[in-house]
């Protein structure tokens, strides 16, 4: 069963691929490497703002547990994955007009709207042509469906113009298609070199990784703290994004609660004061305790799942991600 009691650091998780890692970071470096002035610059931004690379981990692990002979391609691939998620955070922050993000500015905010458009663009033709290099139809069928996905999903979200009639199983298709669907896709793309049987379970075990991800995600924007997530709590609420938390405690509020919430949604910039008072109001009503737990039970199919893989170290680290994205704090 997954752990609760036991930490787990993203570190704790790369100890046995961190030198895989490295050449996945040279892979990306080399993949995006331009002449032309501004995206070089940019390039340079984007590699300072690189983050904690779990898609590659969970790739490189999904080898790992998979395959017999791990081999130099996985590298490559983890570098793809990584391109296409840095691609989603590019164009996430311009649609969203973001300032920061893990605590330093956007590309949007740095340099314009326009160049962070482009240089999302930029990022995946990258990674495509990575793919074609690579000369593999399998990761490139499965990462252009993910792609795909994660596209949908965005235009999914800029379609829900009632953000206070968005519904759980909204909820649940948006983070399956914008978080869980690039997860899901490192993870089975780790184990193509497998058994099909293999590969179907990493499937399923990103999707439940990916989701669980995504609540607890949400979760902090309600519970964390600015120095840890890199970002103000409260972030979602100010720009009027709707999650689990309060999707779950709306039909529980009191009429002047809910009032509150109306209120918080139609200012066009939100006080810190309204903000405080909607987080109280999740947090009394219930509505971080209901997503914690969702995002356990998504852990739970996730960890099932890993039944249909042989025992091993990487396996066992893959099943000990489950517990870093339930306690983790950034």
């Amino acid at each position: 069963m997954i752990s609760e009691t036991a930490p787990v650091s993203l570190a704790d998780l790369q100890v046995g691929v961190e030198h895989r890692l490295e050449g996945v970071r040279g892979e990306i470096r080399r993949v995006i490497e331009a002449d032309f002035p501004l995206i070089a610059q940019v390039n340079s931004h984007l590699t300072q703002m690189q983050g904690k690379m779990f898609r590659p981990t969970l790739l490189l692990l999904a080898e790992a547990a998979t395959i017999p002979e791990p081999g130099p391609r996985a590298v490559s691939l983890a570098a793809v994955v990584e391109l296409i998620h840095l691609a989603t955070l590019v164009h996430d922050d311009a649609v969203d007009h973001s300032v920061l993000r893990r605590g330093m500015p956007t590309i949007n905010a740095l340099f314009s709207h326009q160049v962070a458009v482009i240089m999302g663009d930029y990022l995946y033709s990258r990674a495509v042509i990575e793919l074609v290099r690579l000369a593999d139809l399998e990761p490139l069928r499965v990462l252009s469906r993910v792609t795909n996905e994660m596209t949908v999903g965005e235009m999914r979200q800029l379609l829900a113009h009632d953000p206070l009639a968005f519904s759980e199983a909204d909820y649940d298709l948006l983070i399956r298609a914008k978080t869980a669907s690039l997860i899901s896709g490192a993870c089975e793309v780790g184990a193509l070199g497998g058994t099909r049987v293999a590969r179907d379970a990493m499937r399923r075990f990103g999707e439940g990784l990916g989701m669980a991800f995504q609540i607890i995600d949400d979760l902090l924007d309600f519970t964390g703290d600015e120095a840890d997530t890199g970002k103000p709590v409260g972030l979602d609420l100010r720009e009027h994004k709707v999650t689990l938390p309060l999707i779950y405690s709306l039909p529980h509020m009191a009429p002047g609660e809910r009032a509150q919430v109306e209120s918080l949604m139609a200012a066009p910039e939100p006080s810190d004061a309204q903000i405080g008072a909607v987080v109280r109001a999740v947090a009394e009503r219930g509505g971080l305790l209901y997503a914690r737990e969702r995002a356990q039970q998504h852990c739970a199919y996730a960890e099932a799942a890993l039944e249909a893989i042989p025992v091993s170290p990487a396996r066992e680290t893959l099943r000990a991600s489950l517990t870093y994205v339930l306690e983790r704090r950034r």
